[in-house]
């Protein structure tokens, strides 16, 4: 059964930067990261093809986050910059099957097989 650990969570002020990491026990296909805030849905905030070769942001992130890989680690790593405290919540990693390569640019959470336990991250203003 596939694995994905998160780290790198924490609180900070308004404007800094964090990095956040999710290490996968095997090859996974797309991967991707996700926030949920408390009351509020999980939503979408980049993924990842397996090859690295595609990426996909959502809006309120584009320009601030960057989302990669480390395939000799098996780890996917988010840097985050210029946070903002709507950024707070709990980033979720997780991952599509090891054939299904391709994210197809649909941030989704419903074609994700594989979720992390989750790691917070607060952003004070």
């Amino acid at each position: 059964q596939g694995r994905l650990v998160e780290s790198g969570g924490g609180s900070v002020q308004a404007g800094a930067s964090l990095r956040l990491s999710c290490v996968a026990s095997e090859n996974f296909g797309c991967m991707g990261w996700f926030r949920q805030a408390p009351g509020k849905e999980r939503e979408g905030v980049a993924m990842i093809d397996s090859d690295s070769s595609a990426t996909e942001y959502a809006d309120s992130v584009k320009g601030r986050f960057s989302i990669s890989k480390d395939t000799t680690k098996n780890t996917l790593y988010l840097s985050m910059s210029s946070l903002k405290p709507e950024d707070g919540g709990t980033y979720y990693c997780a991952a599509r099957r090891w054939w299904e390569n391709a994210c197809n640019g649909v941030l989704t959470p419903t074609i994700f097989a594989y979720w992390g336990q989750g790691t917070q991250v607060t952003v004070s203003s």
